[in-house]
């Protein structure tokens, strides 16, 4: 029972802890003027930390078009712009700094994402020894840091020289897949 209550009262904190951040957020607007966006580019710093507001605060907004924003297109960034002043009642004419620091927010936001699932893809993506683009990869990295002692097979104990764990350097990426031969490379 007291497991019980103990997630009652979270539930409760959370939901009383969101209307109040709410509740906060609508009287601070009203005493500024500007919305969260406006109030996080005018008082933070170009860089890491005024991106990630930005980015806590569109995730964290009750509009389904602020929060989809951080995963457009990066060719849809600037209609993403127009969308975000549209919805927040933002003059651009009156503060046309906002877009502008909105849109390198968003830039990096989105880079930062498609770097993420690139890079997911490419550790998900098994090594294949039967692909040739593989193949030459790894062979580019044998002739890298060996390249006056030729291989004498593809499947030969001188991959444990380089710190291969046996004979066929293939069965050491099965964690990272790709990523790992991309790196070594």
């Amino acid at each position: 029972a007291s497991s019980f209550a103990r997630m009652f009262v979270q539930v409760c904190l959370y939901f009383y802890c969101k209307c109040l951040w709410r509740c906060l957020k609508f009287v601070v607007r009203k005493l500024t003027g500007q919305c969260e966006l406006q109030r996080i580019c005018y008082n933070t710093k170009p860089g890491a930390a005024r991106t990630m507001k930005i980015e806590a605060s569109l995730k964290g907004s009750k509009s389904k078009r602020l929060q989809t924003s951080v995963s457009v297109h990066p060719d849809a960034i600037e209609k993403t712009i127009d969308d975000i002043m549209e919805l927040k009642r933002i003059n651009p004419d009156v503060n046309p700094q906002l877009g502008v620091s909105l849109q390198a927010c968003l830039l990096q936001i989105v880079g930062y994402r498609n770097l993420i699932a690139e890079v997911e893809k490419l550790r998900r993506e098994a090594y294949d020894s039967e692909n040739p683009q593989h193949e030459e990869m790894l062979l580019k990295l044998w002739k890298c840091l060996k390249p006056n002692s030729p291989l004498k097979a593809r499947i030969s104990k001188q991959w444990c020289e380089i710190g291969f764990q046996g004979d066929d350097p293939k069965t050491d990426f099965r964690g990272m897949g790709l990523l790992g031969l991309y790196n070594l490379v």
